[in-house]
């Protein structure tokens, strides 16, 4: 007979303030405009929400390029450089900017720093689109490491004048490592240790971290592009606890939960919770379930709506 399955459920787990801010963004321009709405970028990264949007008229583009003049430009929740704003600006687009307040914060911390007249050290993955929006926030030297491989080979033009910021979605525990090789490096540098590590990203990790006290291994709910979701598996792995990533249910095998009889199960702050219940549904066609929500902590964070009081609601 096959034994039973308890699912410990990650709480918290998905939506973050940020992400629900920039999807009531683009839901509540959809209903108070006929103009076409553009997206820079995947407003937050998940496809399954993406998706949804398309198929609701939502326009999603790489570039301010691509972006017919009558419409309505979205920045993203990641944030963009100043370049990008001063190119809409240029074209005259009405702009609706729904970068998370948390990611804005990094950027004025590192104008602030850079305009004390420090080089800028940006923690974080080079790639991800919110470290490309960070560094084109910040006038004057920059640079990016992702590893203490990354702090050995850095050149800088001043040792004494330095400072680091961190991309919003890393690792709690290898960034620490991060900043103390730039602390043990460069001694005058100065930064904010983790504090510009979003709150959910903090909260999702620690999450896994006391579920791991008693699963066996985990399922992590999200995007592959998504860099706070791979964080979770990371740190599942990390713990040596198996970890799968997983952007639908569908790609679950039952032999990731054969001869377990506990499981981690959470979800990125870019996952929806339909996920999560279809995740659910699927183990359930294998095993009995037994489902435990464990809470690290209750989440109470939440932002002012993007302003869209002057936007134009017709097309002129």
């Amino acid at each position: 007979m096959t034994h039973p399955l308890t699912v410990l459920l990650a709480n918290p787990r998905g939506f973050c303030a940020g992400v629900d801010r920039a999807i009531a963004a683009v839901e509540d321009l959809r209903g108070m405009t006929d103009r076409p709405v553009y997206v820079r970028h995947e407003i937050i990264h998940n496809a399954r929400v993406v998706d949804d949007m398309r198929r609701r008229g939502v326009h999603f583009v790489d570039e301010i390029a691509d972006i017919p003049d009558e419409a309505v430009t979205v920045f993203s929740a990641h944030g963009v450089s100043r370049s990008v704003e001063n190119e809409a600006q240029a074209r005259g687009l009405d702009v609706v900017d729904a970068t998370c307040p948390l990611v804005r914060r990094v950027h004025v911390e590192g104008r602030r720093h850079a305009r004390e007249g420090r080089a800028v050290i940006v923690i974080g993955h080079r790639q991800h689109v919110e470290v490309e929006g960070i560094l084109g926030q910040i006038d004057g030297e920059t640079h990016v490491v992702a590893s203490r491989v990354d702090v050995a080979a850095l050149s800088v033009n001043d040792p004494q004048r330095l400072a680091y910021v961190t991309q919003t979605t890393l690792s709690v525990d290898d960034t620490r490592d991060i900043i103390a090789a730039l602390k043990a490096r460069f001694p005058a540098i100065v930064g904010p240790d983790v504090k510009t590590i979003c709150y959910a990203t903090q909260n999702r990790q620690g999450a896994v971290r006391m579920l791991a006290e008693r699963a066996e291994r985990f399922i992590v709910c999200g995007a592959r592009n998504s860099s706070n979701t791979n964080r979770l598996r990371d740190v599942a792995r990390f713990l040596n606890r198996p970890a799968l990533l997983v952007e639908d249910a569908a790609e679950l095998d039952a032999e990731f939960v054969d001869g377990i009889e506990t499981i981690g199960v959470t979800a990125g702050a870019s996952a929806p919770e339909i996920i999560v219940q279809e995740v659910l549904e699927k183990l359930a066609t294998w095993r009995q379930l037994h489902v435990e929500e464990v809470t690290l902590t209750r989440e109470t964070t939440q932002f002012a709506p993007v302003d869209l009081s002057a936007l134009r609601t017709g097309v002129s």
